[in-house]
């Protein structure tokens, strides 16, 4: 991967980010998404954030090997901090970080994205707290994608404005991605109670606690909801 040429998942990313954006990439590692969305015209201007100097580091060194100080500035800076109201950011993108770490970029400096219109997250695990999140802060989701690079499977949320509810199965599933229910959305759901179904057996063996009972109780009705609607074609 570089900066022509992303990965799958980094690829879809960028899919949503509208023309003449201007885009912050937050944790943007060697800053190859910004660099691309400016190589194709998508972006007009970027801003890469990355809390870890090494990172950091990489990502200046990318910027001025692609020749695009211009457009792109690159931060040191923990989240959101990296942006400012006179950066004039209206996308963000956050990708490679699991559901609560995202949630929690964003829940930690909300007055920062003002100016956002649109959010691109692409969480490695936990995509429901996202999906919390969106509805109790005034976002909608716009469109889910469920992708499987390099045998791991990754989802990508796309967040505008809106008012939005969602049901315990769509939190959980997403609602997009249950409508279309792709071959990897339900290797992925299939896996996942496989999982539960091993962590079941193994509490089975164990002394019944009322910690105990609750957890068998909540992943025979994990089990129960998303069997039902992978197999329930009008969910």
């Amino acid at each position: 991967m570089n900066a022509q040429k992303l990965s799958k998942r980094l690829e879809t990313v960028a899919s949503f980010v509208p023309t003449g954006a201007v885009v912050a990439d937050i944790g943007s590692d060697h800053a190859y998404l910004p660099c691309y969305l400016i190589h194709h015209n998508i972006a007009t201007k970027a801003i890469a954030g990355e809390v870890v100097k090494g990172p950091y580091e990489s990502a200046v060194r990318q910027v001025k090997l692609e020749g695009l100080e211009e457009k792109i500035t690159v931060r040191l800076a923990d989240g959101l901090k990296a942006i400012d109201p006179s950066d004039h950011v209206n996308t963000i993108t956050i990708a490679g970080m699991g559901g609560p770490l995202i949630v929690s970029i964003l829940e930690n400096d909300l007055n920062r994205l003002k100016n956002v219109t649109r959010l691109i997250l692409q969480p490695n695990i936990h995509a429901k707290v996202i999906r919390e999140w969106a509805m109790q802060n005034g976002w909608a989701i716009l469109d889910e994608v469920i992708l499987e690079e390099d045998e791991k499977i990754y989802e990508v949320l796309v967040l505008q404005r809106g008012d939005m509810t969602l049901s315990e199965e769509q939190i959980l599933l997403g609602q997009h991605l249950l409508n279309e229910r792709s071959e990897v959305f339900v290797k992925k759901w299939i896996r996942e109670i496989e999982n539960w179904r091993r962590v079941l057996t193994s509490i089975e063996q164990a002394e019944v606690t009322q910690e105990i009972a609750a957890k068998r109780e909540e992943l025979q009705h994990l089990i129960a909801l998303v069997e039902g609607a992978i197999q329930n074609e009008n969910s």
